[in-house]
């Protein structure tokens, strides 16, 4: 048995009236003039309180821990998922490689909902990838950036035969190395090993990008809420080379 009310039609379909319509209204104006501080502090998950030399420092020790094979201590069980659930607050974005042999959380120690990564052929950064970073400091409040890249990239190497040779590629792969191509050029000029100092220079030209191109970022850096650091992982030791002269 249906019981008519305002709110419905007479043949029982939901029908707004404009009472109604006004106090919906109304309620979302109310969430919408809620300051960012006050809906923070209704969220069941705190941003990270690591500064971001803090949050360097624990990406630095998580590689050390790494090269000398020490125990991971990372909370990856039962219980640490069930507090994701609630909500992340990671403390490091980091833009890497897709390469198989360079996986994020094992390089530095870390365990679940710790790490906001961004990951493509050549650790470069398309419109996707900026919004994802400017998402994760700008509204989660990670404290750190770090672009890194690898040894014997094959994206960068590719972008080198493209210099060298004049290479082309099927399907999108020329297009995805060509964001790469003006950092073998800068590197080029620089002597030694071509390919390793692509993946140096790529690697800082795109966490330079960052700080320069970004509103959300640059704002960061400039309340000292964010650091942006290039890196190069070797393949064949493990070792993390950092670059913050950014």
């Amino acid at each position: 048995m249906h019981i008519n009310c305002d709110c419905c039609a007479s043949d029982g379909s939901l029908r707004l009236g404009r009472r109604h319509l006004l106090i919906a209204a109304a309620s979302v104006l109310a969430a919408a003039a809620v300051p960012n501080d006050a809906a923070q502090a209704a969220s069941p998950v705190a941003k990270t309180a690591l500064a971001p030399a803090e949050a360097l420092k624990l990406m630095k020790e998580g590689n050390e821990n790494f090269r000398n094979e020490a125990p991971s201590l990372a909370a990856n069980g039962r219980e640490r998922r069930l507090e994701l659930a609630r909500g992340q607050a990671p403390f490091c974005v980091l833009v890497g490689c897709s390469d198989s042999r360079v996986s994020p959380e094992i390089l530095f120690g870390r365990g679940l909902g710790e790490l906001f990564i961004v990951r493509n052929a050549g650790n470069t950064v398309d419109t996707a990838a900026l919004g994802s970073i400017e998402y994760a400091v700008g509204v989660l409040g990670v404290p750190l950036v770090i672009v890194l890249g690898h040894q014997s990239c094959g994206a960068v190497a590719a972008a080198v035969d493209v210099v060298q040779k004049n290479a082309t590629f099927p399907g999108v792969i020329g297009e995805m190395v060509q964001p790469i191509v003006p950092a073998v050029l800068e590197a080029r000029s620089q002597g030694g090993d071509l390919l390793e100092a692509s993946v140096r220079s790529n690697a800082r030209r795109v966490a330079k990008r960052l700080t320069t191109q970004s509103i959300v970022i640059k704002d960061a850096l400039d309340a000292g809420k964010v650091k942006v650091v290039g890196a190069r992982y070797g393949l064949s030791d493990g070792h993390v080379e950092w670059m913050e002269d950014i």
